[in-house]
């Protein structure tokens, strides 16, 4: 993944929750509900529906190439040390899941592992919103560094990071 992704880190002192707060306000305000899967429970029935978005979202990546099998993504991504429940930010519009920001923590930073969104709920907000929620779960975790990395034809999770504060992890702002 190195050298041919775009590697972004946010340094979590300078990230002004207060401005990125109308974006949650909005999902509010349109019936969009924020919570994470440790306030949903952490169940195998909310593990599927947290398989399944990601997978649905993940299909946009650019080549991305096959997702993991449900037991592959449980291994991989569930049942590792670096998983918590507190880190997977879900969005919910009445029942149904329609994004999710998981992060992870390594001890010295956090990543987020994946942000996404349902195709109909895109162009909202949603991923900003869902991202300055996660920041309660990084600053619990006394983390001082968010990273993220994406595939350099993304434009669009790219500019949203970067509209977030998030800069190159060499510290250039490209």
């Amino acid at each position: 993944m190195a050298g041919r992704w775009v590697e972004l880190e946010l340094d979590v002192s300078a990230f002004d929750a207060e401005r990125f707060e109308e974006y949650v306000t909005r999902c509010r305000a349109a019936g969009i509900r924020l919570t994470t899967l440790a306030e949903l429970g952490d169940t195998p029935e909310h593990r599927r529906a947290l398989y399944e978005l990601n997978k649905e979202c993940s299909a946009d990546i650019p080549e991305r190439g096959a997702f993991y099998s449900f037991d592959e993504y449980t291994e991989c991504r569930l049942e590792v040390p670096s998983f918590d429940p507190q880190g997977v930010v879900i969005a919910l519009d009445g029942e149904a899941w329609i994004g999710m920001a998981a992060t992870s923590d390594r001890g010295e930073f956090v990543v987020n592992e994946m942000t996404g969104v349902r195709a109909a709920y895109r162009g909202r907000g949603v991923s900003v919103a869902m991202k300055t929620y996660g920041m309660a779960f990084v600053r619990t975790r006394g983390a001082r560094k968010v990273r993220t990395f994406h595939h350099p034809a993304n434009a669009s999770a790219i500019a949203m990071n970067r509209t977030m504060g998030f800069i190159d992890a060499d510290g250039s702002d490209r």
